[in-house]
This record gives C-alpha cells, sequence and structure tokens, in this order.
C-alpha cells in the first residue's frame, strides 16, 4: 500500500496541522501505532455482539442523536474545515451539513431493513442480512466530513462497528465528530476515530484479520494497493478512487448557462475533487464562442480567504500539492486564468488550458487541482470516443437540449455518475461509485447497507 517504513511500535509521533491558507501550524494530532491499531480494532470486536443485537428502534434513535449532535455543532466543524482543510466556509457548512444529513438518512434503514421469504419445494426459505464486524472507513484529505459519514453511518445502520482513519493533513473534523458520536451516546468501541499514517495504521486496518470490510476513498494507485493487501484474507473492499471527468458542450445547448457553470465542474473545492469535470469537451462549430463566454466566469471566481463568506475557492492542501499542479501547466497552452492571492498560503489560480491532443498528459491525468483543459470534437460518435479514452469512470456532464442526444449519450459515457445540463454528481438519496479505475461498489442511497451485510438464507421444512 505504502512504501514509508513504519517507526518502532513503540515510538510516539506528533502530526502537525497546518492551515492552508496561512502555512501556520493550528495543532498537533498524535498518531497512532499498530499497536493502537490493534487495540482499537480489540475494542470494535468487542462491541460487535451488543450493537449488532441493539433493537432497531434504539439504533436509529442513536444515530439520530448522533445527527442531531453534528448539527447542534454545524458551524463549529465547519469552522475546524475552514481552518484545517482551507475549505471555504460557505462549502464546509454544506459538508458538515452533509454528514448530518447522511446520519439522519440511515438512522432511517434500521426500523425499515429485513429479508425475504422465499417459497421452495418441501418448505421455504427466509434471508436476513447479516451485519459483518468490523469496518474500518480510510477518509481522504479533500472531503473529511461528508466521506467519514458516506462510510460510517450505513455501516453503523447495518449493525457494524466502526474504526475511521482519518488523513493525516485533515484529521480535525473527524475527530470532532467521532467526540460528538461517543457525547451523542453511541455505546464505546461502535464508532472510534484513529489518525494515522497510511503505512502504519491504514495498512494494519487493512491486513488485520479481524477487520471484515474496508472503505476506502483515495487516489487509484492507493485503492490498488488496498485490495491487493485486503486479498490476503478476502477482506471485502469499497474503492471509490480518480477520476478524470468530461463536461460534454454541444452546440445546440443552452451556452450562457453551460459557461457560466463550467468554471464550478472543475474549480470547486479548489479542483481537488475525483469528481472534476476537468476534461472539457466543445463542439467545434461553437468552440470559439463558447470560450469567449467562459472566460469571463472563470476570470470571475473569487479565490480568497476561506473565512470570507464570499469567497469561492480556496487554497490547495499542501506545497507539494501546489508543485504537482503547476507541473502539469508548464509548458501546456494556456488560453487564461482567474486570479489567486500572494503571500502565505497554497493558492493557485484557476487555469484553462487548450488542447487538440486528446493524449496530453494535462488533458488524461489526473491533476487534482484548479485546472480545466478545452478540447474540441466534431460529433455525437466524437464526443463518446474522447470521452471514452480513459481508464477512470467516475462521473461527467453533458450538455444539450435534444432530449434523445441525452438519453443516448449517457447510455453510451462509460461512467458511474453522469448529469443532464448540470454538475451535480453526488446525492446521499442515489448510489455513487465508480467504473473502471475510479473504482469498485457503491456508496450511498439505499443500496449502501448491502455492502455492509452479508445475506443468510435458512431453509425451514414443512416437516417441522
Amino acid at each position: 500500500m505504502g512504501t514509508a517504513t513504519p517507526p518502532p511500535d513503540d515510538a510516539p509521533v506528533v502530526h502537525p496541522v497546518v492551515d492552508p491558507a496561512t502555512e501556520r501550524v493550528i495543532a498537533t494530532v498524535p498518531l497512532a501505532t499498530i499497536a493502537d491499531t490493534d487495540a482499537a480494532v480489540a475494542r470494535a470486536r468487542a462491541a460487535f455482539p451488543a450493537w449488532r443485537a441493539t433493537a432497531p428502534g434504539e439504533r436509529a434513535r442513536l444515530l439520530r442523536a448522533v445527527a442531531d449532535a453534528i448539527d447542534a455543532h454545524l458551524d463549529e466543524l465547519a469552522d475546524l474545515e475552514v481552518a484545517n482543510a482551507g475549505h471555504p466556509i460557505g462549502q464546509a457548512r454544506w459538508e458538515a451539513g452533509n454528514a448530518r444529513d447522511v446520519f439522519r438518512y440511515y438512522a432511517g434503514a434500521p426500523e425499515r431493513a429485513g429479508g425475504r421469504q422465499i417459497p421452495v419445494p418441501g418448505g421455504w426459505s427466509v434471508t436476513f442480512a447479516e451485519p459483518l464486524g468490523v469496518v474500518g472507513v480510510i477518509v481522504p484529505w479533500n472531503f473529511p466530513m461528508p466521506v467519514l459519514s458516506w462510510g460510517a453511518a450505513p455501516a453503523l445502520a447495518a449493525g457494524d462497528t466502526v474504526i475511521v482513519k482519518p488523513a493525516e493533513l485533515t484529521p480535525l473534523t473527524a475527530l470532532r465528530i467521532g467526540e460528538l458520536a461517543r457525547g451523542a451516546g453511541l455505546p464505546e468501541g461502535v464508532l472510534q476515530v484513529l489518525p494515522g499514517a497510511g503505512p502504519v495504521v491504514g495498512e494494519r486496518l487493512v491486513r488485520h484479520p479481524d477487520v471484515a470490510k474496508i472503505v476506502f476513498t483515495g487516489s487509484t494507485r492507493v485503492g490498488k494497493g488496498v485490495m491487493a493487501a485486503a486479498a490476503d484474507d478476502l477482506t471485502r473492499v469499497t474503492l471509490e478512487l480518480g477520476g478524470k471527468n468530461a463536461n460534454i458542450v454541444f452546440a445546440d445547448a443552452d451556452l450562457d448557462k453551460a459557461a457560466a457553470t463550467a468554471p464550478y465542474a472543475v474549480f470547486d473545492n479548489a479542483g481537488q475533487d475525483c469528481c472534476a469535470r476537468s476534461r472539457l469537451l466543445v463542439q467545434a462549430s461553437v468552440y470559439d464562442r463558447f470560450l469567449e463566454l467562459l472566460r469571463p466566469a472563470v476570470e470571475g471566481v473569487v479565490v480568497g480567504d476561506p473565512r470570507d463568506p464570499a469567497t469561492e475557492v480556496g487554497p490547495l492542501i499542501s506545497a507539494a500539492q501546489r508543485d504537482r499542479v503547476a507541473a502539469y501547466v508548464d509548458g501546456a497552452t494556456v488560453a487564461f486564468r482567474g486570479r489567486a492571492p500572494e503571500g502565505p498560503g497554497f493558492w493557485y489560480p484557476p487555469t484553462v488550458l487548450t488542447t487538440t491532443d486528446p493524449a496530453e498528459p494535462a488533458f488524461r491525468e489526473e491533476i487534482f487541482g484548479p485546472v480545466v483543459s478545452v478540447l474540441p470534437f466534431e460529433d455525437e460518435q466524437d464526443a463518446v470516443r474522447i470521452a471514452n479514452d480513459t481508464p477512470f469512470g467516475l462521473a461527467g456532464s453533458l450538455w444539450t437540449r435534444d432530449i434523445g442526444r441525452a438519453l443516448r449519450v449517457s447510455r453510451a459515457v462509460r461512467a458511474g455518475n453522469l448529469s443532464v445540463n448540470s454538475h451535480s454528481a453526488v446525492r446521499f438519496w442515489t448510489p455513487f461509485g465508480g467504473m473502471g479505475q475510479s473504482g469498485i461498489g457503491r456508496e450511498l442511497g439505499p443500496d449502501a447497507l448491502d455492502a455492509f451485510t452479508e445475506t443468510k438464507t435458512v431453509f425451514v421444512s414443512d416437516d417441522t
């Protein structure tokens, strides 16, 4: 999974947490060791039988209590995310609200979950949805609160116990949500938050024989390592990985609306989003006109202090990420850019590249920054070909007034989540996940519970 050498198991390690808008250390967090991880798994395993046996109504009540606790501390959690991840305050409030809403949504599941009765010769069969046991949820640094809830809430609703490993760069909101959940009444060991290094805590969770499932969100490279390590014990995995998503604009589209919204399809969260529509495909007959409309939209994006309610885009998460983004832009054709602050902070301006070569690295590879590449296409078939010319398949958008074309292209583009005349990819009511190297399995929606249970079939003979 990783190449770092774990420290000696008894060596205390403290990790500095940096505000990416100021580059100042705002907290220090002790990192868990392998022994800490084993102890957490033991606590989760010990808590599992009682949590599994908890009456559905009581489990639902406790999940609602967790949602209420998040709601009561929503501003506090948003402020923590602003300081820790550099998310604009409006976005951070939405993220805290999303975590609250996901816990509320899955609070309805325990009282509604049930099996089936299946007529069979000689008797009848019933099925039961059995919880798996201990679930490890490995959370990325780009959306700490939502992704935590997407993994933890359905697992808890199903009757599993959960260990959350937040990213080293952004552990603060996960730790606070863990405290709030305990204060809301979740029994000890049912939901634990264990900050630590990926090659230490993450690796141990994936390889631990008492962990029944891993939910991992992160890069495709690391996701492949998670899957390989999990194979030793046939540990189940849900993987939400990288993306290089297409935003397809046809000539008959509402060009004004498509251009006005395109920046937010890729620059949201400073482009640090696996759903970012960073390949902008525009039909050749309207290509020049679209770029004319896109320029003022990009130049009008407000990049700055994430604590200012007017800010739309904050800093990148680190200097290393900023350098990575800059390396992709160097040598590419820059059509125009927005503005970014100078001075302290990991800033990068919204940047529009143009190309006619779909093999160009900036067009083909996931940059994870505020950069979009624009490429012309000729017709519907050409657009689908270019959109599918990627190992990824997570999300995408298409813009057209032709409903027939919208349906044809939606069916033809290989992606797990598509939007027509919009850029919304994630709703907690509906399944979310990718195809190809964008991952395995689905999160959210009613089907997510299936990922945290396994079906037991019981046959009862007529002679009973």
